[in-house]
């Protein structure tokens, strides 16, 4: 049996698994798949955090892929960083580089089993300031600048692709080269706020044949995180990945609560699978859930109907249907073509299509009274704020 045959029955660990630690930022980027902003007064405890780590380990989890929110805010992050990899849990974070300084960069450098990825939407920072937020671009750069000047070799740098930044995928690939950094592309989901500006970001169908063209041309060493597999009803030359969707099968995610869902762009009670402080654990959500069980499926429990086009269409063993999490936001069937589909049909399906679900996990901070925390590298604001939700992100960083 191929080993992708494996995969979409389920493996007995994901091999992808992602924790967004906090739904605390300093940004309020307009595309966030988890709508973050405040912190979830809720969130696991340092002591749950760690109990979940000790799980992992004895699931021969090898690595997590630590995100948020902006998970560098929490004031134990560093420490179960260094938890996770004295129990031998790699850890893989995501930043948007705030609290990333020169020290901090030194010690990433001389520790093993941590990865870094630094996000940035845009090659300039008039591109990627419209979409992170005024001030991002240079944080990151800094970010970048540290880590290079530290040694840190091979950290990631990873772009989400948007209509706006396509025509970039040069530049990025030189701001990568010159911090000694390995370039990261994924594709935009109309999940969290991203529903919000799915039509004005997501690129157009003349795009998305610019971008798998520069891929199969310049894409050897570019990770994609399998986001791309839509892509290859273009060509007879196959993107590198596993071409199907990971969800509940190899791939999944803890929320800041401890809620698991089935995929970390679809945050909806739709792919809601459990809690790990339900009895039993993550083991038993990963082992037993029902939801996981029927996306293990054949086509990930959403067999295509003889009314849907990708039936008979003669790319779906390239493409399988697409993302389960951008059909869903868009309010098209699981079961029928991705709204991205390069044959067209999700651009006529969408004509037709029901009413979009929303997420109901929204953190944002816009219409909520707070007060959006500004960026930069100055000392925190004296006061201590009325609710811990409410806290500054930056607080302690000097």
């Amino acid at each position: 049996m191929k080993l992708v045959e494996h995969f979409k029955q389920g493996l007995t660990s994901p091999i992808c698994l992602t924790w967004e630690l906090t739904y605390a930022c300093n940004l309020a980027c307009v595309h966030c798949l988890s709508s973050s902003g405040r912190r979830d007064p809720r969130e696991l405890s340092t002591e749950e955090c760690k109990a979940v780590i000790d799980e992992l380990e004895r699931m021969q989890v090898f690595y997590v892929n630590i995100g948020g929110g902006e998970p560098t805010v929490r004031a134990d992050f560093w420490e179960l960083v260094e938890y996770a990899v004295a129990h031998h849990v790699g850890v893989k974070f995501s930043t948007n580089g705030v609290k990333l300084p020169p020290e901090r960069a030194r010690w990433l450098a001389g520790t093993d089993y941590v990865d870094v990825q630094i996000s940035l939407d845009g090659a300039t920072a008039e591109v990627n300031d419209a979409v992170r937020g005024h001030g991002s671009f240079d944080i990151a750069v800094r970010a970048m600048r540290n880590l290079a000047g530290a040694g840190f070799r091979g950290f990631r740098l990873s772009i989400v692709m948007t209509r706006q930044n396509i025509g970039q995928l040069d530049a990025f690939a030189e701001i990568a080269d010159t911090y000694g950094a390995q370039l990261r592309i994924t594709r935009l989901r109309p999940s969290g706020r991203g529903a919000d500006v799915w039509d004005e970001l997501h690129p157009t169908p003349a795009q998305q044949l610019e971008l798998y063209e520069w891929l199969v041309a310049h894409g050897e060493g570019v990770l994609t995180g399998d986001s791309f597999f839509h892509l290859n009803a273009l060509g007879s030359d196959p993107l590198p990945g596993l071409n199907l969707c990971g969800a509940g099968r190899v791939v999944c995610l803890i929320d800041p609560v401890g809620d698991v869902y089935a995929c970390p762009f679809a945050i909806h009670q739709e792919f809601l699978a459990g809690n790990v402080g339900d009895e039993g654990g993550f083991a038993k959500v990963w082992a037993d859930s029902a939801l996981f069980t029927r996306l293990r499926g054949p086509h990930g429990g959403a067999t295509p109907s003889p009314q849907t086009p990708c039936t008979s269409c003669s790319a779906y063993d390239s493409c399988q249907g697409g993302c389960m999490a951008a059909k869903f936001f868009t309010g098209l069937p699981l079961d029928g073509p991705d709204p991205e589909c390069v044959k067209g049909h999700g651009e006529r399906a969408l004509r037709t299509a029901g009413p979009a679900p929303r997420s109901e996990v929204d953190h944002s901070r816009q219409g909520r009274g707070v007060v959006p925390v500004q960026i930069g590298f100055g000392p925190p604001s004296a006061g201590r704020p009325d609710r811990a939700c409410d806290t500054s992100p930056l607080a302690g960083l000097r």
